[in-house]
């Protein structure tokens, strides 16, 4: 039985105590939550939990357009607060109206943190060390020391350089690639919520490849933006613009070719190339409905360790049309940072993320190196987003022949005794720490971490 004597005298307090206090809101929150604490001693219901609060993430369509947004929470007060809301004595939901606003941390609003790492590349030797015992597949210790680090952003995206197709066409590394599922269960696992699958990769096991990759994605994790592939020509004219933290953020993804393998004959839409008059429509379009837009290529030259010309002439047609922020792939070494006229900022290539090349030489050294650009991107009082803070952290791919032994470590936390057993000395003895550094430092300057 609620005791209505102790309910009034604490809304006496309350009251009395609101000139006290600068934000009322903040200050009605808490009371209220004393309040129903008390209430639930009184009803019996002490044990249970104080009120939560709960958000949602909601998916609008728009025209042309794939909006995801991150819409406004919706508050629920569980368990105690449920218990009074309908009460005849005691009703919370003005005071619950009221502090919603609170729930908003205004550190957030207007500004966006995103990161991206480079290729996803599984060659035999990682997918043989990655399989278990019963078949399937553990690609979890490839991302174990980053993993904190990739969740920690609002945004993460991360470029699938290899087709999804599961274990039904059959898996394979270099030059035919095909994954399983278990390494988009790894990705979502470590964190990412953007995949780029536009890759000179993506048709490696032809049409059915792509369709089971699709269908992986809508089937298992309908909340992951899947960028670069189409089942439908209405996919290929969507542009996707995500909305995160008052932020709405095109993201466009495309490839250079696919090795010379042509798209299906029925699904001549099933990736998107860097074609001229394709990349302008949807840049343009951009600009009119976002707020700020990513290109993420897939372009360049393998190995190369500067921009080749068609990046440069691809460069100019994104800065012409509104883009604000490019981040590159394909050339499996890192390539140079630029900010474009303090307008556009450039990552030409993150590198791989992942690889075991098969290659030897001095040149391997560079393929064991990537990087994780880190981008802040904040809207101002006059409604113009743009980049805020930026810089990359170095990466470097250990490989080992024991049972997991494939992972990224942050390059200024690799362990030296470590380095020293990296087996892709075998392939290339000039491998150490110290030229990993030296690379960093020829290609990024002071910019990188």
């Amino acid at each position: 039985m609620l005791n209505t004597a102790v309910v009034i005298d604490l809304l006496e307090h309350l009251l009395e105590r609101r000139s006290d206090i600068q934000d009322i809101n903040a200050y009605m929150k808490r009371e209220l939550v004393n309040i129903l604490a008390i209430m639930a001693l009184i009803s019996g219901c002490g044990s249970k939990p104080a009120p939560e609060i709960s958000s949602e993430t909601t998916k609008t369509e728009f025209s042309s357009g794939k909006i995801a947004a991150d819409s406004a929470e919706e508050h629920d007060i569980t368990d105690n607060a449920k218990a009074f809301e309908n009460s005849e004595v005691f009703d919370t939901s003005d005071i619950a109206a009221s502090t919603s606003s609170t729930e908003i941390d205004s550190s957030s609003e207007n500004t966006v943190t995103l990161c991206m790492v480079g290729d996803i590349l599984l060659h035999t030797p990682i997918e043989e060390l990655s399989m278990e015992e019963d078949g399937t597949y553990d690609f979890s210790p490839i991302f174990s020391n980053m993993k904190e680090d990739i969740s920690s952003f609002d945004l993460a995206v991360v470029n699938e350089e290899v087709i999804i197709g599961g274990k039904e066409l059959g898996i394979s590394g270099y030059p035919t690639f095909n994954a399983p599922y278990e390494i988009g269960d790894a990705l979502v696992d470590a964190g990412f919520d953007i995949v780029c699958h536009a890759t000179n990769h993506v048709l490696d096991k032809g049409k059915q490849g792509l369709i089971n990759a699709c269908t992986f994605w809508e089937e298992n994790y309908p909340d992951i933006t899947v960028l670069g592939i189409n089942e439908t020509p209405e996919d290929k004219e969507n542009i996707y613009i995500i909305e995160k933290n008052g932020i709405k953020i095109a993201l466009l993804n495309y490839t250079y070719g696919t090795n010379g393998i042509s798209q299906p004959s029925d699904m001549p839409f099933a990736v998107d190339l860097l074609e001229e008059n394709k990349v302008i429509a949807d840049l343009d379009y951009a600009e009119e409905h976002a707020d700020f837009t990513i290109v993420f290529p897939h372009w360049g030259t393998e190995y190369r360790l500067t921009p080749d010309s068609s990046q440069e002439k691809w460069t100019k047609l994104f800065e012409e049309h509104g883009a604000d922020l490019v981040i590159g792939t394909h050339p499996h070494v890192i390539e140079p940072i630029e900010f474009l006229d303090d307008k556009m900022l450039v990552y030409y290539s993150l590198g791989n993320f992942v690889n075991w090349t098969s290659g030897t030489g001095e040149g391997v050294t560079n393929r064991m190196v990537g990087g994780m650009a880190e981008v802040t991107i904040t809207k101002d009082e006059n409604e113009i987003a743009q980049v805020s803070d930026y810089g990359v952290k170095a990466l470097v791919c250990h490989v080992s022949n024991e049972k997991g032994g494939v992972t990224v470590f942050p390059l200024n936390e690799y362990p030296d005794n470590l380095a020293d057993t990296n087996a892709i000395r075998a392939q290339d003895s000039s491998f150490s720490k110290d030229k990993c550094v030296n690379l960093c430092n020829e290609v990024w300057g002071n910019l990188w971490d």
